[in-house]
């Protein structure tokens, strides 16, 4: 299954690939025209001692040229064809990603999926810049060299065929293992970014419950069963080209004792009597250049394996069905919303809640509330388009924007007004912003620190606490522009005096025209409400 997935993408960079392989060809027939020229000066020096016509060292070095530039051109186009596929394979996963949305990636961790848009993909271009323009080379060139070599002498040929599966043999039985070696080993590296970057982010809280040389201790074991794994693959692949180099050395040895034997007149078998030293000595140098293709497929015979590893894991995110659901209609007012018959169920069919109908004017506040686990987040979730029903439609007015604040806000290694201008997709004056910090409560803390709003914070809000970042994400929500706006328990973790203000601060957005739908057990929000949801499992109250 992976295999097919690589050839095809090998049809979108035919061009490229034809390119390397006609490059390769040309190279080739260099290579008989260098051997065969040099032969002819050697034979002619030292056979006949007569003199070396100017033409045949022009030839020589013209064709070494000509090689030379064939090599560099072959190189160009399968890099130019692996360069494509990375960055089509890449562009896929990303659209893929924002396809399965925040609900979709939530069980995978960030640094396992860098790690497929970055090493996975990058491990690709082995497979089009020198396997695939290889193998055809690996068949094409030793039969053109073939068959000047049986035109010279047919048994020095026969030795050259008889020795020739072998390679193609040892290398798909190795081929197999290091396959199975290279997908183990991508998991691994996905498993090891996710271990180290929570290592990371939860630094402080470590080093505060005295963890630090403990988690030192677990990220040196997991980086040393890498190494491990990794050493073995390099095991399988230094193993195979010993024993490739070592059938490839025997075979022309054995071409070079028949031709010895028979320039000596020791085998009168066959044409061995009719060698001279031209014959010998050009079948003697087209021996290795016979070999030389099958040993190079069989070092990127390993290019192979890595991209087969790659794909298998790239194909699991490429393949996942997408929980992503377009609300957006535009026959609905800006911000007016409508749930027709909304179900949500869990994987062992169980439901979460619902059927659950509402229709929502643009401009007024709805409160969801009920117990915990009975889908106050799901349901914010699939107004917001982040994942899909079971049953039934969400339909939101105008283009389905939507300004969200979720239970654990992103904070991103920015100044406190760079955050904030994360919620807005146009760019929002210093007056704004610091509008919105006034409105959500962040000027309280940020006066207090040495550059004010400009003040720097770190992943996922170091440096600020909890009820802090939740007020920073909520500032993004009074810059953004969109007439929906849904919030999950925005004041939950906010002292009574900034709860006030928030609060306030909500009841402007509303009295601007925005609508709000809040999932809160707060009764000051609730208050607030024109309306209040009531889920209850499979069934829901309106009041």
């Amino acid at each position: 299954m992976p295999r097919r997935w690589l050839d095809a993408r090998a049809r979108s960079v035919r061009g490229p690939l034809v390119a390397a392989v006609a490059a390769g060809l040309v190279q080739t027939a260099a290579v008989i025209i260098q051997a065969g020229t040099f032969a002819w000066i050697v034979a002619a020096m030292l056979d006949r001692g007569v003199g070396v016509p100017t033409l045949a060292f022009v030839v020589l070095v013209a064709a070494v040229l000509v090689r030379a530039g064939a090599e560099y051109a072959r190189q160009h186009a399968g890099f130019e064809a692996g360069l494509r596929v990375r960055g089509d394979v890449r562009r896929e996963l990303l659209a893929r990603l924002d396809a399965l949305g925040p609900v979709g990636v939530a069980a995978e961790p960030s640094a396992g999926l860098a790690s497929r848009v970055v090493e996975q993909a990058e491990a690709l271009e082995g497979y089009y810049a020198r396997f695939l323009p290889q193998m055809v080379l690996a068949v094409v060139s030793p039969l053109a060299i073939l068959v000047v070599v049986a035109w010279m002498d047919w048994l020095a040929a026969l030795f050259l065929v008889a020795s020739a599966p072998l390679i193609p043999l040892f290398m798909a039985l190795v081929g197999m293992g290091a396959e199975r070696l290279n997908r183990a080993q991508f998991r691994d590296l996905s498993r090891l970014s996710g271990h180290f970057l929570d290592r990371i982010r939860g630094l402080s809280t470590l080093a505060l419950f005295d963890h630090g040389e403990r988690s030192i201790e677990a990220v040196a074991a997991a980086a040393d069963g890498y190494r491990r794994r990794s050493l073995r693959t390099l095991r399988v692949a230094f193993l195979s080209s010993a024993v490739l180099e070592f059938f490839s050395s025997v075979a022309i040895a054995v071409v070079a004792i028949y031709i010895g034997f028979g320039l000596l007149g020791y085998i009168a078998f066959g044409p061995a009597p009719a060698l001279t030293l031209f014959s010998g000595l050009f079948i003697l140098l087209l021996a290795p250049e016979f070999f030389q293709p099958l040993r190079t497929l069989s070092q990127h015979y390993h290019d192979r394996a890595a991209a087969v590893g790659a794909a298998a894991e790239l194909m699991e995110v490429l393949e996942r069905p997408s929980a992503v659901s377009d609300t957006a209609d535009a026959a609905l007012p800006p911000g007016a919303l409508e749930l027709a018959a909304v179900a949500v169920g869990r994987g062992d069919h169980a439901r979460v809640f619902g059927p659950l109908s509402l229709s929502v004017s643009a401009g007024s506040c709805v409160v969801i509330t009920g117990a915990t686990g009975a889908g106050k987040t799901t349901l914010l979730r699939l107004i917001a388009g982040f994942q899909a029903p079971d049953e039934g439609r969400v339909r939101a007015g105008g283009d389905g924007a939507v300004a969200w604040l979720g239970q654990r806000p992103l904070v991103v290694p920015d100044t406190l007004a760079g955050n904030i201008r994360l919620g807005s997709a146009q760019p929002v004056d210093d007056d704004a912003v610091h509008e919105a910090a006034r409105r959500a409560g962040v000027l309280a803390f940020a006066e207090a620190m040495p550059d004010g709003l400009d003040s720097r914070v770190g992943e996922r809000g170091y440096g600020i606490s909890g009820g802090q970042a939740q007020r920073l994400a909520l500032a993004r929500v009074f810059v953004s522009s969109a007439p929906l706006v849904l919030l999950d328990e925005p004041t939950s973790a906010l002292d009574a005096a900034t709860r006030q203000q928030v609060v306030a601060g909500l009841a402007a957005l509303r009295e601007a025209g925005r609508t709000l739908v809040i999932a809160s057990h707060d009764p000051v929000l609730t208050a607030l409400a024109d309306r209040v949801v009531h889920l209850a499992g499979a069934r829901r109250d309106v009041a």
